[in-house]
């Protein structure tokens, strides 16, 4: 419940504070005296979006704060979710700075808008002069069945796994397009791969390939070169083996002569192993080479074929062609294993499905089991404030399509008159009829969802005298259990208020001020004398107030 109100430096207010208690509160004042402003002061504390405008000339920035008691309404579970610190008097502070930033604070802790608006949620409806005409509005509709039937817990998992449906459909829907292209495109690509495949691709074989390619076609002067270096290793007069074999017997006899000349020794012996392993080697290489034409050509094809591959997919090695393969490979096994996958994900859907339809139907079985019992109270509410005869009918079918909240159809028609047709609410209802059948709803959904504290701006537009008592007398029974503020022009509902506040503005200093503050009972009576459009110096008039504050 809302304890107190601070505003400063909002619009035309510089600094007001009111406190406020339980029961009904009224809020009067003249046309253009600041009552929405002091609405749309409180909607930037429950989280709407800020207009910087609103801030007061020459000020740094606004201060919107109030103080909530809110150890009745079990809200410790959300103080423990957004972890915040729980009290049961919670101060809610909102600044709007000139210079463009927004701050918002629960018990001194910074929180987003967000998380202001869940909270704002828990604690205050706000009942505007527009949102009568909600009730011809199917979202809204549904929000009132689903109040009464405590829907909540289903609804939660219902669009959840809605969200997954959706998800899995769009999955399918982009399989199916990626199908469609890869049929396409199957038939080249399955070309394409056989192709690399048939290459039998492997890392470093086109390395391999060119230096083979290089013996082959200088076959004459490797031939040439080889046998000539052979020679000079092997001649025995000149030749280097048998010029270092020499030079290992002399060192031999004066090896034991220090350890420098068994150095020597051990070099040259090395030098003679290496130089054998060198002429070998040139053997074998010799050996080893002879002309191959067919060899040759068959070298030179591959090389060629390698060559083409890397100019058709624009690779520059082979472990690029190798990637490629691999990538179309996939695409081609895709296509080849396409109706298994999307048999399989039409499997999920209709099993997501499956389930949503559960949760759907539980929630068309709970919105329909209150549909008799509010129709029932809202008739006799509506009927006491001067609709004897309007009957309200609600439809709900329960459809194949899944919308956002459910699988239902829901309509709500209105008879106005004795033996008239049912039409679409809006359509059928004025607005002092559609203000009346508002009033009867919230008054259901005030004993049921339990809100703290409900707004009224003006609920009573469009009617007037005895219904405007007994709206009055429905606004007093609803404040009896909770806190009910109502904004009114009409004596008969401001006369049933356990407190009375009146807004005005008042010139200071060449600025004009809203200022807000609450009537003794005298002031009461002149208010409502006023109201009646009488003078408040005719004791007729004040003789009617009276009755009414009464």
């Amino acid at each position: 419940m809302l304890t107190a109100l601070s505003i400063k430096n909002y619009a035309l207010i510089e600094d007001i504070k009111i406190d406020l208690q339980q029961g009904l509160t009224i809020i009067t004042g003249e046309t253009g005296a600041g009552k929405s402003i002091m609405l749309g002061a409180l909607g930037l504390l429950l989280g709407k979006r800020a207009d910087y405008s609103v801030i007061k000339k020459d000020q740094n920035k606004c201060v919107i704060e109030g103080t909530f008691k809110v150890a009745n309404y079990n809200l410790k579970g959300f103080f423990e979710r957004e972890d915040l610190d729980y009290e049961e008097t919670t101060i809610v502070r909102r600044e709007i700075l000139a210079s463009g930033k927004s701050r918002a604070f629960i018990n001194d802790t910074p929180v987003t808008l967000p998380v202001l608006v869940k909270l704002g949620d828990l604690l205050i409806d706000i009942h505007g002069q527009h949102q009568t005409l909600s009730l011809g509005e199917n979202i809204y509709q549904f929000q009132v069945l689903d109040v009464l039937a405590q829907n909540r817990e289903l609804l939660t998992p219902y669009k959840a796994e809605l969200r997954s449906l959706r998800k899995l459909e769009q999955q399918l829907t982009e399989l199916k397009e990626e199908q469609a292209r890869a049929i396409k495109e199957h038939d080249y690509n399955l070309f394409l791969v056989t192709e690399l495949e048939e290459a039998k691709l492997k890392a470093g074989m086109l390395e391999e390939l060119e230096e083979r390619f290089e013996e082959l076609n200088n076959v004459e002067v490797l031939t040439e070169h080889l046998g000539s270096a052979l020679e000079q290793v092997r001649q025995e007069e000149i030749g280097s083996v048998a010029t270092l074999k020499n030079a290992r017997m002399a060192l031999s006899k004066i090896s034991g002569l220090s350890a420098g000349y068994e150095n020597l020794y051990e070099r040259v012996q090395s030098v003679i192993i290496e130089l054998d392993d060198i002429e070998q080697e040139l053997e074998n290489s010799l050996d080893r080479i002879e002309a191959n034409p067919e060899e040759l050509e068959e070298v030179n094809a591959k090389l060629q074929l390698l060559y083409n591959l890397q100019k058709k997919h624009a690779a520059s090695t082979v472990e690029e062609l190798l990637e490629i393969t691999s990538a179309l490979r996939e695409k081609v096994d895709m296509t080849e294993n396409a109706e298994a996958n999307l048999e399989k994900l039409q499997k999920d859907i209709q099993h997501k499905k499956e389930e949503l339809s559960k949760i759907a139907g539980e929630i068309h079985k709970q919105r329909a089991g209150v549909i008799p019992g509010f129709t029932k109270d809202v008739e006799k509410i509506i009927g006491d404030l001067g609709m004897p005869n309007a009957r309200l009918k609600i439809e709900l079918e329960l459809q194949k399509e899944f919308f956002a909240n459910g699988q239902d159809q829901l309509s709500w028609y209105l008879s106005a008159n004795k033996g008239g047709n049912f039409t679409d609410i809006k359509k059928a209802a004025s607005g002092g009829e559609l203000s009346r059948i508002m009033l009867a709803v919230k008054s259901i959904l005030a004993t049921q969802s339990k809100l703290p504290t409900i707004i009224f701006d003006e609920i009573d537009t469009g009617v007037s005298g005895d219904i405007a008592q007994k709206m009055g007398d429905i606004l007093q029974k609803m404040g009896s259990s909770m806190q009910v503020i109502s904004i009114t022009h009409l004596p008969q509902i401001a006369g049933k208020g356990s407190s009375h506040f009146k807004i005005f503005k008042q010139d200071e200093a060449n600025t004009t001020v809203t200022k807000i503050r609450e009537l003794s009972t005298g002031e009461r009576i002149e208010e409502l004398a006023m109201m009646l459009g009488g003078d408040t110096r005719s004791e007729s008039a004040m003789a009617h107030a009276r009755a009414l504050l009464n």
